[in-house]
Parts: C-alpha cells; sequence; structure tokens
C-alpha cells in the first residue's frame, strides 16, 4: 500500500505530465493557426501555391525537441541549459582522427574529381581543397544523414525560435524552392538547423548560390557531387574570396608582440608582420605575392595554441560558419588534402575547464572596466580574448589572451 507522500508525488507526476500534453497540444493548435493566418498570406504573396504550402504541412506540427526554441511554460529551461554548457577547449576541435579522416577522403575525391575542380578553380578562383574540406566538414563528403524534414524544423524555428524573423524567411525561401521545381518535397530534409543537402545550405542561400554545374536543368546539391562543388565554390566567391591569394597560415609569434593584436580590425601587410618578428612556421618564407596583401593575427586559444596570420579569404570561410575554429579547420584540412598530411607545429596546451556562464561572467567584468568583448555571450571571440590578454597586461599578468578559472574569479 502506497503511503500518502508516494501518493502525492505520484500525483504531482501525473498533472506534470497532463499539463505538459495540454500545453503541447495548445502549441499545436497555435502553430496552425499561425500557418493559416500568418505564414499562408506572406507565401502566397511570394508565389507559393496552396498547393505546395498544404502538401509541404500536412502532417507537420512543432518539434519541441529542437534547440533554441522559447517555448511558452518553459521559459527558463533553454537559457539555462545554454548557461550551463561547458565551454569546448578550442583544441578539441581538431581531433586527429577526424581531421584526417577529412584530408584522405579528400585526397580520393581531389583525383575523382580533379577535371571539375580544375574547372571550378577558374570559373570562381577558389582552390581544390577549401572545396573539397567544406563538403567533408558539412556532410562527410555526401554520406552523413540528414533526418528532420526541413518544413518541421523551419516551420517550428520561425514559430517558436529566438530568430524568428530569420527562420521565418528560411521557411518562405524553402516553399520557393518547391513551388520553382527547384527541389522535391521528398528531397527537402535538413539538419536540426535547417540546412539543405550536401553543401548544407540554407534555402536562401540554395536559391542566390546553387549551381547546376552538371548540365541539369536544376541545381542538385543532394545527389550531384559537381553541383555541390560548384555551389560551395560559387556561395564563397559571392562573399568575396579573393582569387590567388592563401586562407592563412601557421606561425610564431614573438613575446615581444601582444597577442592582444588579433583581430579583423587590426590587419597589416603581411611583410610589415614579418618586421615584428611574426615567421611562418617551419623555417619556410611567405610566398612573395602575399607580402603585400593585408594580415590578421589569429590566436583562437590565446597564447595557449597555434597562432596563425591569415588573409581576407578565412574571413570569407566565416561567412560559410561564423566560427574561427570551422574557418581554421576547413584551411588546415584543406591543406592537408592538396599537400600531404601534417599537423599544427604548435601544441594546444590544456586550458582551465569552465562552462558558458564563466564566460559571460568573465565578460561582464571586462565590459564593466570599458573592454569591448564583442557582446556577453559566453562565447570566446576575438575582441574577448584581446581584452583578456589587454586586461592581464594592464594588472601586471602575463598575457595568454585567454581565459582560465582564475581570470573569471578576478573578474566577477
Amino acid at each position: 500500500m502506497l503511503c500518502a507522500p508516494l501518493i502525492a508525488a505520484a500525483m504531482i507526476a501525473a498533472l506534470a505530465v497532463i499539463g505538459q500534453s495540454a500545453a503541447a497540444d495548445s502549441i499545436e493548435a497555435r502553430f496552425a493557426d499561425w500557418l493559416r493566418a500568418e505564414l499562408w498570406p506572406e507565401a502566397q504573396a511570394q508565389g507559393v501555391s496552396a498547393e505546395t504550402f498544404e502538401a509541404a504541412f500536412r502532417g507537420v506540427s512543432p518539434n519541441l525537441d529542437l534547440p533554441d526554441l522559447v517555448i511558452p511554460g518553459r521559459e527558463g529551461q533553454a537559457p539555462e541549459a545554454q548557461h550551463q554548457a561547458e565551454f569546448r577547449a578550442p583544441g578539441a576541435y581538431f581531433a586527429e582522427n577526424v581531421v584526417a579522416g577529412v584530408a584522405a577522403t579528400g585526397r580520393r575525391h581531389a583525383e575523382r574529381h580533379g577535371d571539375t575542380l580544375a574547372a571550378l578553380e577558374e570559373r570562381y578562383g577558389v582552390a581544390p581543397g577549401i572545396l573539397l574540406a567544406i563538403w567533408g566538414r558539412e556532410s562527410a563528403f555526401g554520406t552523413a544523414r540528414i533526418p528532420y524534414n526541413a518544413f518541421e524544423v523551419l516551420g517550428t524555428k520561425a514559430f517558436l525560435a529566438r530568430r524568428q524573423e530569420m527562420y521565418r524567411n528560411e521557411v518562405i525561401a524553402a516553399l520557393r524552392m518547391v513551388e520553382g521545381g527547384h527541389a522535391r518535397l521528398e528531397d527537402m530534409k535538413s539538419s536540426w538547423g535547417g540546412a539543405l543537402g550536401q553543401p548544407q545550405f540554407l534555402p536562401s542561400s540554395y536559391l542566390r548560390h546553387a549551381v547546376a554545374f552538371d548540365g541539369s536543368a536544376r541545381a542538385d546539391i543532394w545527389s550531384s557531387e559537381r553541383d555541390t562543388l560548384a555551389s560551395i565554390a560559387n556561395y564563397l566567391a559571392s562573399h568575396g574570396w579573393v582569387r590567388g591569394r592563401d586562407w592563412g597560415f601557421e606561425v610564431t609569434v614573438p613575446d615581444s608582440l601582444s597577442c592582444a593584436q588579433e583581430g579583423p580590425d587590426r590587419g597589416r601587410p603581411i611583410a610589415e608582420w614579418v618586421e615584428l618578428g611574426v615567421e611562418r612556421v617551419g623555417g619556410r618564407p611567405f610566398p612573395e605575392h602575399e607580402l603585400a596583401g593585408e594580415g590578421y593575427l589569429m590566436l583562437p586559444a590565446g597564447r595557449l595554441g597555434p597562432a596563425f596570420l591569415v588573409t581576407p579569404n578565412f574571413y570569407v570561410l566565416k561567412e560559410y560558419n561564423e566560427s574561427d575554429l570551422y574557418a581554421l579547420f576547413v584551411g588546415h584540412a584543406g591543406d592537408r588534402i592538396m599537400y600531404g598530411d601534417f599537423r599544427f607545429a604548435g601544441d594546444w596546451r590544456p586550458v582551465d575547464r569552465l562552462h558558458r556562464a564563466d564566460i559571460a561572467a568573465l565578460q561582464r567584468g571586462l565590459e564593466e572596466l570599458g573592454h569591448d568583448v564583442g557582446g556577453v555571450d559566453g562565447l570566446v571571440g576575438f575582441r574577448t580574448r584581446r581584452s583578456i590578454g589587454t586586461w592581464q597586461a594592464n594588472t601586471g599578468r602575463q598575457p595568454t589572451c585567454f581565459p582560465d578559472r582564475a581570470v573569471v574569479e578576478a573578474l566577477r
């Protein structure tokens, strides 16, 4: 026989389940109303037919398990989870088995698609290794499972995400893709973020940048490897890829040069960095044609990891994915595809285990002291890194330009 406290606990749990079910039913009803009253008129105004709209959303309901949603009745949950997320050490992004796998498979595709890659470099100016590295990173060269219904994902996020307006534009773009015959409904599978096909394009990127390079009537980023590579090349060229320049170089930075000199707003000709003591690793000189070009110091782990001089093309890679580490992965893997296996010369040294809440607290402390950290987001971008370095130098500490437990405690 259950005692009274256990019965009460069971009743509370049952009521909670009933409450969650009712809330989900309410959200689903509101979603259906939103589709009919708000999204459909906008889609219709952009040329989407009722037939396409109805087919796209037939049987679709909000997926409340997707990340980055603002769900009525759960307002405190998502931010708290993000608040408690562990800050990942930069070196973890470059697990050797992952980088080596992309490089090895990329080399096989470089041989297989040699003529296509040469033609794309001629047309768009983007080196083959870069195209292959993006393809490998985004979809494991087309082998990754992409399981979600794109209209479920994009519809849910347009209705409930923090960036509703962005996703509203994307779901309309997805409808236009189907309406215009660019894709069949069964093609419209996406990542949890709504990205499509082998290059993982958002629908608006597909409409602007996808290329039918294999001679067909439509750009097939789902099945055509040639179209996939051409679409990536067109995307980068459209975002300002500089023909003839590299993405960047691993370097050594002398102690006399402040790590707070990092950032795309503190560029100078590569020849000037050389005069300041920056050297390419391995004793190799920088290519002669690069010396007059603008270069930017990039220290993803501050003084606790490898250092790089990057070119404007590095920041074009960030247009594909805004992460410094993503762009560095693509550049490094691309080099290994084209020039053979090698690892970074600099070591990724151990860093303190912190949470994003710790980083956010550090950022608030630096902002209160007048530093520009690029916003309190719990992420260690270049503005946060160099602000740490400046604060460390101003307070008599050894500048590392990277957070640790002592820095967090001092700035709380």
